[in-house]
């Protein structure tokens, strides 16, 4: 028997889940692909983001042929770079091991890069309908708000007890529009700040707004101050080209493409850090010209403030790349062909738009 509860949370998705693409044709490609672009991002953010993927890699055996620069260059922008090779390399193996469709068992989903048990069950149950509840941001906030939990709901407790009481709500044969209706629920209505209780359908089952404590709960944990670090990059000229070089691989932005330079040590000045970073990463001698901007970021576990450099070589004497595992010297024209973070990508903007060397 479904759940009352259940019942009306579906009438009120039925009335009001948002027109998404990967709702509007929801193939199981394209359910894993949002769901891995959804990770930490706004759904109004990943849409154009989804809508270009589509458009280069309509099908998983086109994910799995492209080159990996090719998959940064797509997802640039989008962030958290990880998440585009972990699709890379998941669907080289599900087109070698699974011949080019995406398995149903969650156990198996499991097995593939980039897929932890909540993207595991949440394409399960959407994408082939398995009776599985899952847990992200959203769910989890309209799920402790239901039961008033007087708990962080990352604690590993809360996030049993949550599944718990998301399996004795899960309306059997219907999962996968049970775990988009709370998600649309989280998302629209039960918002992390100010939430709607007016316009929620489940007022009358939720236990903080009984309480009056629907804004307390979930309770937060503590931030922590977040490290920071200064850093140098060089745009380097020489015939009319600048100088970009390849991350490697594995590690934060891995893989992308950078103005080369690294990180200030204790009691260096920022132009003997620029020196000092392009020998050890390339053996090249250069001459700084002028600083040319300074650009901030702030990443998940650190903030950093970086300080560019417009450089000429000493003499025309060939890189030797120590760490990254490759680089050119290309027209600022080129630019774009090569993915970038966020900072390197406005670096490589202003350079092309204006004369700063």
């Amino acid at each position: 028997m479904v759940p009352l509860l259940s019942i009306k949370l579906l009438d009120w998705f039925n009335l009001n889940a948002r027109i998404l693409p990967w709702r509007q044709n929801p193939q199981p490609y394209r359910i894993w692909i949002a769901e891995i672009m959804l990770q930490q991002t706004r759904v109004d953010t990943v849409i154009p983001y989804f809508n270009r993927w589509m458009e280069e890699f309509p099908d998983i055996r086109s994910v799995a042929q492209a080159d990996q620069v090719d998959v940064l260059r797509v997802w640039e922008g989008l962030g958290y770079y990880a998440r585009a090779r972990n699709l890379h390399q998941a669907a080289q193996i599900i087109q070698e091991k699974y011949h080019g469709e995406l398995p149903k068992k969650p156990e198996e989903l499991r097995s593939l890069p980039g897929i932890g048990e909540y993207s595991a069950n949440a394409i399960a149950s959407i994408a082939f309908n398995v009776d599985l509840p899952t847990l992200d941001g959203n769910i989890s906030r309209v799920l402790a708000r239901l039961i008033a939990l007087e708990a962080p709901v990352q604690d590993k407790i809360s996030r049993q007890t949550l599944l718990n009481f998301a399996s004795t709500l899960l309306p059997i044969g219907h999962a996968g529009e049970f775990n988009q209706a709370l998600m649309e629920l989280g998302a629209l209505v039960c918002l992390p700040h100010k939430p709607h209780c007016d316009q929620c359908p489940l007022i009358e089952n939720c236990q903080s707004f009984t309480k009056g404590v629907q804004e307390k709960i979930p309770q937060k944990l503590s931030k922590k101050n977040l490290p920071h670090i200064t850093a140098t990059a060089g745009v380097i000229w020489q015939n009319h080209r600048v100088l970009i070089a390849q991350r490697p691989p594995k590690g934060l932005l891995g893989g992308l493409w950078e103005f080369p330079g690294g990180k200030l040590e204790d009691g260096e000045t920022l132009e003997d850090c620029l020196l000092r970073e392009l020998k050890e990463e390339l053996d090249l001698p250069v001459e700084i010209d002028k600083k040319i901007a300074v650009y901030q970021h702030t990443y998940t576990h650190f903030r950093i403030t970086l300080h560019a450099y417009c450089c000429h070589p000493l003499t025309h004497p060939i890189p030797k790349p120590k760490i990254q595992p490759a680089f050119y010297w290309v027209a600022t024209s080129e630019l774009s062909q090569f993915p970038m973070g966020k900072i390197d990508r406005q670096i490589a903007q202003s350079i092309f738009k204006e004369s700063l060397c």
